[in-house]
């Protein structure tokens, strides 16, 4: 199987800081305020999922703006011409609800990170498959840290689980027990509309939960 060419800037990305920035409904005009104020709390891996307004123009904008350590892309990928479109615009990443195994593939072909949506061993196995990067377990609500750790048990050692879904600094705690190797992090990082000093302080309090955990393992 194809190795994406950014595959060892992922994996420097989530040894860095295993956090998602997920930024539904940003606006090309807040790409940069809010991309740098992520970056600056640590994080190298943003998201713009393409039911946000202009979505393609937030993902160029924040690409050309962060540094090469930052891997950015698009959330709510379910179609193989935005996969091409992302390709188009150097974006790395090719996030997923679902596990379309023809989305999948087109991403490997193209050498995008693709992490698609599961919440089966039989959705994760065939993702896998197809070529994913790591897998998003989603919703979180629904795949719990006691499911999340059966999963692990079968899945190829080393594939990396990452919830999404109604994750905040309080919850961070039982998926990294059962095994998550991240997190995708949604509303509670980012609402349309929030400044970009109130996301920066947002991201800082993941950070420092995210730290605070890790130091105690």
């Amino acid at each position: 199987m194809m190795v994406s060419p950014h595959a060892a800037r992922f994996d420097a990305a989530l040894a860095a800081l295993p956090l998602i920035a997920i930024l539904r409904g940003l606006t090309p005009e807040e790409a940069a305020p809010v991309g740098i104020a992520l970056y600056e709390a640590g994080f190298r891996l943003i998201e713009v999922p393409l039911n946000s307004p202009r979505p393609f123009d937030s993902i160029a904008a924040l690409r050309r703006l962060l540094p090469r350590d930052a891997l950015v892309g698009a959330g709510t990928v379910t179609r193989e011409a935005e996969v091409a479109e992302l390709a188009r615009l150097e974006a790395e990443l090719v996030v997923m609800p679902h596990a379309d195994t023809a989305v999948i593939g087109a991403a490997a072909r193209q050498g995008l990170l693709c992490t698609p949506g599961v919440a089966t061993p039989t959705e994760a196995f065939a993702a896998l498959a197809a070529g994913a990067a790591a897998l998003k377990l989603f919703p979180a609500e629904l795949v719990t840290p006691p499911v999340l750790k059966a999963m692990r048990a079968v899945l190829p050692a080393g594939t990396r689980l990452l919830p999404v879904g109604g994750i905040t600094p309080q919850t961070l705690q039982p998926f990294l027990a059962a095994g998550a190797a991240g997190f995708g992090l949604g509303s509670a990082l980012y609402a349309p509309g929030l400044p970009a000093a109130r996301v920066a302080q947002r991201a800082q309090d993941f950070v420092a939960a995210w730290q605070s955990l890790s130091a105690a393992r």
